[in-house]
């Protein structure tokens, strides 16, 4: 189908809001990792860490679309291992699920490692200390992130391969979520910044999101609908304590004078 006949087919542009959407839901594990990173560099580097972050994310879902063959090939099983159990059950592994399972371990030593450090001031240097001396140079950060866009670029471009054929329908949707993630990253950078518990739910959420991972890679399926409910569920108790927290400031306030 040409593009023409794509633009006129209201099945394809169903195709590409539906598309959209779901890319949008998966770009906000992506977004949050670059956005938290990026606040421990020095404040003149944090907006020019996010946009290469983004950037490499729409260089990473591009390249990746340009050789589908090799993204199909991604999920064919490279070796298998035994279960001792009874019914003799395999796990097969493909180099998907590696990479899965690699990006899941990250996010799952990584958030831990900093919970530990805001539970436990002084230990060390987290990336998420935003008091504190800054540790993190941006060839660090960038580092980190090029890591996480790989696995959540792989995870974004088999999620599209799945909804639609038309290639132009995928590169419409991956520029068009990735747009939105570089107009959002700012804004929740500095909410995440000036909100400091708000970092323990983000970390919560990176915690969770790298469990998922690393469940998808040993076959078993966590239906995303459930993670961005429970997610979205704790963004809103959090925004509740959040407005509390400041009518009883401000209760004081008006107290004092």
């Amino acid at each position: 189908m040409d593009i023409a006949a794509l633009v006129s087919d209201p099945a394809a542009w169903a195709a590409l809001v539906t598309l959209i959407v779901m890319e949008v839901v998966l770009g906000i594990d992506n977004l949050i990792f670059i956005s938290i990173l990026s606040n421990k560099l020095p404040e003149h580097q944090r907006a020019k860490a996010r946009r290469i972050g983004i950037a490499l994310a729409l260089v990473m879902r591009l390249g990746l679309l340009s050789t589908l063959a090799f993204i199909v090939g991604l999920v064919q099983p490279v070796f298998t291992l035994p279960f001792p159990a009874p019914g003799g059950m395999d796990f097969s592994f493909s180099w998907r699920d590696l990479i899965l399972i690699a990006g899941g371990l990250f996010l799952v030593w990584k958030a831990t490692t900093e919970i530990h450090e805001k539970v436990e001031p002084g230990d060390g240097h987290g990336v998420m200390d935003t008091s504190g001396k800054v540790v993190t140079g941006m060839g660090a950060a960038i580092f980190q992130i090029i890591l996480l866009d790989l696995v959540f670029s792989i995870d974004s471009i088999l999620t599209a391969v799945g909804m639609t054929d038309h290639l132009a329908i995928m590169v419409v949707a991956v520029v068009t979520t990735v747009a939105i993630m570089l107009v959002a990253a700012d804004p929740l950078a500095n909410f995440i910044n000036k909100n400091p518990t708000v970092v323990m739910l983000a970390l919560g959420f990176l915690l969770m999101i790298g469990a998922v991972l690393i469940a998808d890679g040993f076959g078993m399926h966590v239906p995303k609908g459930y993670i961005y409910a429970a997610m979205a569920f704790s963004a809103g108790v959090e925004a509740l304590n959040m407005l509390a927290r400041r009518r009883n400031a401000t209760v004081q306030d008006k107290t004092l004078h």
